[in-house]
């Protein structure tokens, strides 16, 4: 088992010296399994795909067993970015409105520009998209994630290297990347102008976010700390003028030249007046125990609870998802067989994730498969993967301990 642990590591180190330009390629493949999925107050199923270039937005009122026809996004191809942890994304505002981002490859190599466009007629049809970002340089605008609120505020946020570029042309040091932001207050019909909220971010691990009741976007993000050392840093989406407040949410002080394309998972912890804070799960390369971990954070006193490692290394556990819904808490997770078959693992709580049930195999597929997703539909939990054969949506149960 030692060993296993000791050549998993290994080969994980391999796999990020590969790619030490830090950032993924763009996938412009016909079609692959990169998708996205959200859930409406009506119990509908939505799913955002992409194929020759374009996005498609489709939605399912019988759990995933059938979809309505395909509504294209874009009305010119593009180099978008599907494939691992750079996507498409779809969320629902409270109105009811569908939201899509998605990152646009360059010819420039790893320069992207981050696309936005909506529809407030059910999905029938979309606005021209447009870029959320002012800055147009032909440079790294990628990894794109979106949030909305209760109160309808729509938050993108992204990986950006403007000020990497700037630091280059001053011959002074800077290390990896910086997260920006862009927020809209009028449902999407305009962005304001980009911010900067943290210098440092590791340069491409997908970037988790989540809110409070009150509507504060939160975001973590795999950060480049003092040594290369690449944990998580966790922060809210500062109030117009006010600065930003950066924590640092992990601890495993792996050190490492390069990015390791696991990106986290977030969850609020409570709902209403029982909020507490985060659900934290993540990849940690750290020497003497590399694998996933999973850790609670109190969103006043900003301390983290010691971390729990889960999943099997030895089978590549990899690409977290969390949902939490009151106290119940599920956790769902790749693995890799020893016949090569992938399993989707998971794990739930009852009781905010001081404690978890042992951990099952909820799917297996011996054909790729795609990260998994868990979803909230009218208080119930389902897992959503897309593979080979289709879309699988599964309910889950929660476990005793």
């Amino acid at each position: 088992m030692k060993r296993a642990l000791i050549i998993c590591h290994l080969l994980l180190g391999l796999f990020c010296i590969s790619v030490s330009a830090h950032e993924a390629h763009t996938n412009n493949a016909a079609s692959n399994l990169a998708t996205s999925v959200a859930v409406d107050s009506k119990g509908l199923l939505w799913r955002a795909s992409v194929a020759d270039g374009f996005i498609f937005v489709d939605q399912s009122a019988d759990k995933g067993k059938t979809f309505t026809k395909k509504v294209k996004v874009n009305q010119q191809s593009q180099k978008v970015a599907a494939r691992g942890e750079a996507r498409p994304k779809i969320a629902i505002g409270p109105q009811g409105n569908v939201y899509l981002t998605w990152t646009q490859g360059l010819k420039k190599r790893f320069a992207g520009y981050i696309w936005f466009s909506r529809s407030t007629d059910g999905g029938s049809s979309f606005d021209q998209p447009k870029v959320v970002h002012q800055d147009r340089a032909e440079i790294t605008h990628r990894f794109d994630a979106l949030s909305v609120a209760e109160n309808g505020k729509i938050t993108v946020t992204w990986v950006d290297k403007r000020d990497l570029e700037a630091a280059k042309k001053a011959k002074q040091p800077y290390t990896g990347a910086a997260i920006y932001y862009a927020v809209s207050t009028d449902d999407g019909a305009t962005f304001q102008k980009e911010q900067k909220l943290a210098d440092s971010s590791c340069e491409c691990c997908r970037i988790a976010t989540t809110t409070k009741p009150d509507g504060t976007t939160v975001v973590f993000w795999r950060h480049v700390f003092k040594g290369s050392q690449r944990d998580h840093m966790i922060a809210e989406i500062p109030k117009a003028g006010q600065p930003a407040k950066l924590t640092r949410a992990t601890f495993g002080r792996w050190k490492i030249d390069g990015c390791p394309h696991h990106g986290g998972a977030l969850a609020r912890g409570g709902e209403g007046a029982d909020w507490w804070g985060y659900h934290m799960a993540y990849f940690d390369g750290k020497d003497k125990k590399p694998g996933l971990y999973y850790s609670r954070m109190d969103g006043e006193a900003w301390v983290g609870s010691p971390a729990k490692k889960f999943g099997d290394n030895a089978k590549q556990a990899r690409h977290p998802a969390l949902l939490s819904i009151g106290d119940k808490v599920w956790l769902a997770w790749l693995e890799t067989t020893k016949d090569n078959a992938k399993q989707v693992m998971g794990m739930s709580s009852v009781d905010g994730g001081k404690t978890w049930s042992d951990a099952a195999v909820l799917l297996t597929n011996e054909k790729k498969m795609d990260y998994p997703h868990l979803l909230n539909l009218k208080g119930q939990a389902f897992l959503v993967v897309n593979t080979k054969q289709g879309l699988k949506v599964q309910e889950m149960e929660v476990e005793s301990h």
